[in-house]
């Protein structure tokens, strides 16, 4: 089971090394101004609003010669404010599995800049390829962004009538549609239970599984769409009754908290003495996972009451909070409103191995 999820499907896990190896590496180093046109890309469309730009980037503590990751680079709005407070000396690896994000980062013409293409749940491997054991921060801004959520061919959004594909990697794995055609009644409705925290997750799957047993295979976003809203009787005001399952296919497709899960372990590893750990959630299962994470690095000492043992001897502190959880101000709220759900967490690594 996931940490911070009450009753996680049986998806297949990742694991470092094998997510470092099937994702075919590809290193983007600088490159010509003008971007190279690539006709099998899709087109990068939609403006992104990097959010808690200038809080997260300064939870970093970042220093001039320092080495640092950014783990999730969309589009690239973290990693262009990192490297203006890097020196001469300092370097920056951001890892995106979303092509559209790669073909954004040539943009970036800095020596001191290397893209790879691979989740960040590969990190360590791919970071050790470099020479890289130790890094002095490192940035997860979690979720989706919003260019993947305006253009309608991802299929992420129920505002368009598209394929619904879903795939932040779109070179590999299953697409949404592709799941809801082979699963089960079951495992879908524990899906959308538990990565959409939907009470009407049964009534939803039943009504899907119902369309395809039916001979009406859903394909499309409003397909789906039509069919959630059928099946849920009631949804908080203002919020479209397919939320929450969009949500969850998003979640289970991109296999979103198990990279997560596999992730917090390696930037513990990853992170020197004082090293900064700064991490972007937007719902509650990611929030839940970091926090937990953080707390069970602070709190170690998991040893029986009354145990025999000197203090000095008790399992010391990796990790430090520091501060309170961040939240977007009011006016971040009001000029993008889809900051309004995201928490910032930040951590520093003490000099315990």
């Amino acid at each position: 089971m996931i940490k911070g999820v009450h009753s996680t499907p049986k998806l297949a896990s990742l694991s470092p090394n094998k997510a470092s190896a099937n994702d075919a590496l590809l290193l983007v180093k600088p490159v010509p101004t003008m971007l190279d046109e690539n006709p099998k890309l899709p087109a990068v469309s939609g403006a992104h609003v990097t959010v808690l730009l200038n809080e997260a980037v300064q939870a970093l503590a970042i220093k001039a010669d320092g080495t640092y990751v950014d783990g999730t680079f969309g589009r690239g709005g973290h990693s262009k404010k990192i490297l203006e407070a890097l020196g001469a000396q300092g370097q920056l690896i951001a890892f995106d599995k979303d092509l559209q994000a790669i073909e954004s980062s040539k943009a970036i013409q800095d020596q001191r800049f290397i893209m790879v293409h691979g989740h960040f749940a590969g990190m360590q491997a791919s970071l050790a390829k470099m020479g890289i054991n130790k890094v002095d921060g490192i940035l997860l801004d979690l979720g989706i962004s919003s260019p993947q959520i305006d253009e309608p061919a991802r299929g992420f959004s129920f505002r368009f009538d598209a394929p619904l594909d879903m795939r932040m990697d779109q070179t590999r794995g299953q697409t949404a549609a592709d799941f809801i055609a082979s699963t089960t009644e079951q495992q879908l409705a524990e899906v959308i239970k538990d990565y959409g925290e939907e009470r009407f997750a049964k009534q939803i799957a039943r009504a899907i599984i119902a369309e395809r047993n039916d001979g009406r295979p859903i394909t499309t976003t409003g397909q789906l769409a039509k069919v959630v809203a059928s099946a849920v009787t009631r949804f908080e005001p203002g919020q479209n009754p397919a939320t929450r399952t969009f949500q969850a296919l998003r979640i289970h497709v991109n296999q979103e908290l198990e990279e997560l899960s596999l992730a917090m372990s390696q930037c513990l590893a990853l992170l020197s003495s004082q090293g900064r750990l700064a991490v972007i959630s937007f719902h509650s299962l990611e929030d839940r996972m970091v926090k937990q994470f953080i707390r069970a690095q602070v709190n170690r000492d998991d040893l029986p009451s009354n145990f025999p043992v000197r203090a000095a001897d008790l399992p010391q502190p990796k990790l430090t909070p520091v501060g309170k959880s961040i939240k977007p101000s009011q006016q971040e709220i009001k000029s993008n409103p889809r900051s309004r759900s995201a928490v910032l967490r930040v951590a520093e690594r003490t000099a315990i191995a």
